[in-house]
């Protein structure tokens, strides 16, 4: 009969047994698991699969206006791996000092080809109105920071599904149209059938960024009469919350302003309206502005009269002759 001392020496035997076949299970698992690891990294470094890459390659401002700008932004995506890799989504978000402007989604964005590179653009409008009826501090004429935050969401094999986080900083400008003012209107010839003068403009940029002045279109009217239209090229600088001034000449004929004319004979004056564009070249493009003025008042300047007047002035004595010239 078998003693408690032989008892307790065979089952530590059958526990060391147990322990034994069980650390040997463990030890296989644990080698077959290393070696499909090892198989795995063998297969990637044999196939060459490897992350992505992507860059900001440049942000683009096809077109901008008083309304509107368009903003197209250049991605750069680099694939290293043996096979095409799809872009699932393009996640996207323009704010300036954290506040957002803009953002988007862009599913099925396409594929990048295999050991290739691809220029991926995402176009984006900002509408000037919803940005400044958003945030009211923001005013025509100002300079704004941006930022653009993009998130490539791409799926490569062996990886899985990765997300590329982009950003890139920047500035756009909220325009504001010039303000154009008629100063005078000074002659150099003058009679009932043909009047030659030269219209002194002065031009106000309102915006905080400089603007180059390339050409000018614009139609007058005096009263109801439209005196003359015509496009002038010439080039000039207008400095930031600076004054321009310009010279334009204009022919027509006086005898058909009807009553218009008389008014100004009589020392009533009469109203002038002037609209047209102007093309100008910003830091951000080239951009066509409109111009207009209504509501001002040009009269008959008599001879002793300040040149300098701020209204339009005609001579007296040019109509009194051109008058009397007719008579006979």
């Amino acid at each position: 009969m078998a003693t408690s001392e032989e008892r307790d020496i065979k089952d530590r035997a059958h526990k060391d047994d147990d322990k034994q076949d069980g650390d040997g299970d463990g030890g296989f698992l644990d080698k077959v698991k290393d070696f499909i690891h090892d198989v795995g990294e063998k297969i990637e470094e044999a196939i060459g699969f490897g992350k992505p890459t992507a860059d900001v390659a440049g942000i683009h401002i096809p077109s901008i206006s008083l309304e509107k700008v368009e903003i197209v932004v250049d991605v750069l995506i680099k694939n290293p791996n043996p096979v095409p890799i799809p872009l699932i989504d393009i996640d996207y978000l323009i704010e300036s000092d954290g506040r957002k402007l803009i953002a988007g989604l862009i599913p099925d964005a396409g594929t990048i080809h295999a050991h290739g590179e691809e220029t991926v653009k995402i176009p984006v409008k900002l509408v000037f109105d919803d940005i400044k009826n958003t945030y009211h501090d923001i005013h025509p004429g100002s300079i704004i920071p941006y930022k653009v935050k993009v998130d490539l969401i791409v799926d490569v094999p062996v990886f899985g599904r990765l997300t590329l986080p982009l950003e890139k900083n920047g500035e756009i400008p909220i325009p504001y149209k010039p303000d154009i003012d008629v100063e005078k209107i000074k002659f150099q010839k003058f009679s009932f059938e043909e009047a030659v003068a030269l219209v002194h403009l002065k031009l106000e940029n309102k915006n905080d960024f400089d603007m180059g002045l390339n050409a000018l279109d614009y139609e007058i009217w005096l009263g109801d009469v439209s005196i003359g239209s015509a496009e002038l090229s010439e080039s000039t600088k207008i400095d930031k919350n600076g004054i321009s001034r310009m010279n334009i000449p204009i022919t027509f004929r006086p005898k058909d302003f009807g009553s218009a004319l008389w008014d100004m004979i009589r020392g009533k004056g009469t109203g002038y309206t002037m609209k047209g564009h102007i093309d100008v070249d910003t830091p951000w493009g080239a951009m066509k502005l409109p111009i207009d003025r209504e509501g001002g008042t040009t009269r008959l300047k008599k001879e002793d009269d300040d040149d300098d007047d701020d209204e339009s002035a005609i001579g007296v004595d040019d109509v009194l002759k051109a008058t009397a010239a007719s008579d006979y």
